[in-house]
């Protein structure tokens, strides 16, 4: 996968998840996005070059390098954050300041935990989804 290929995957994951961060688990708006999410993640998983270096989010936070940067403040070092880990921080921070020698590092860990945070809403999503349908009675409609 190509760096352009890579950059609008990534973002329309991100729209993806941030229209699901607006919907209720259950929500039948929320279909269509986690079929897009679905489909992003069977293209993720039969394109290799990035996920044979993939990461869990331990790993990558403990990748990527801190720097004191001297206005005071800690930034990281964007080219320590592996494929596709930058392009998604990337896409989540459209529109932040920066410095010019790198992100701040309370951008990142922010990231990082709003990832996790919408990690477990969209499983909350998926969960919602698999749970046998009720009619307007209660009864289940998913049985023959």
């Amino acid at each position: 996968m190509n760096h352009d290929e890579l950059r609008e995957l990534e973002r329309t994951k991100r729209r993806s998840l941030w229209a699901l961060a607006n919907l209720t688990p259950g929500d039948p708006k929320a279909f269509g996005h986690l079929e897009i999410l679905d489909r992003i993640g069977d293209q993720e998983r039969s394109r290799t070059p990035f996920t044979d270096k993939s990461f869990d989010l331990n790993k990558v936070r403990d990748c990527v390098t801190v720097q004191h940067h001297h206005s005071g403040t800690e930034i990281i070092l964007e080219q320590t954050i592996p494929q596709p880990w930058r392009e998604r921080f990337n896409q989540a921070s459209i529109g932040s300041t920066r410095l010019a020698g790198g992100p701040y590092a309370g951008d990142w860990y922010k990231f990082l935990s709003g990832w996790e945070a919408e990690m477990r809403h969209l499983e909350a999503h998926r969960a919602a989804t698999s749970k046998p349908k009720l009619d307007w009675c209660g009864w289940r409609t998913d049985v023959e």
